[in-house]
């Protein structure tokens, strides 16, 4: 099940109760945005106990489109690139 922003507000507010919900949502759109426009210009975002947000260039190609066979070129584009850490990694697999 993934979590979608509305969730997590909504936990966040459940876990705080004396903030806001608007301030709330204030707040992480701050994160959010932020961490959108720190990849844009190409650097990288580091959230400690969590990984690491960077984004790699994908370069130019020419690809298939598998219903039809022809030939389609493929502009180059950044994707983003996560690593998590070691300390998310253990939580996720129990090794703490």
């Amino acid at each position: 099940m993934a979590i979608v922003k509305s969730k997590l507000l909504k936990q966040l507010s459940n876990n705080y109760p004396n903030f806001l919900k608007k301030d709330l949502e204030k707040f992480t759109n701050i994160i959010l945005n932020e961490i959108k426009r720190t990849l844009k210009k190409g650097d990288r975002v580091e959230l400690r106990g969590f990984g690491v947000f960077s984004t790699n260039i994908q370069k130019a190609r020419i690809s298939r489109n598998p219903k039809s066979g022809e030939k389609v070129h493929t502009p180059e584009k950044k994707t983003i690139h996560f690593k998590m850490s070691k300390d998310l990694f253990k939580k996720l697999n129990n090794d703490e």
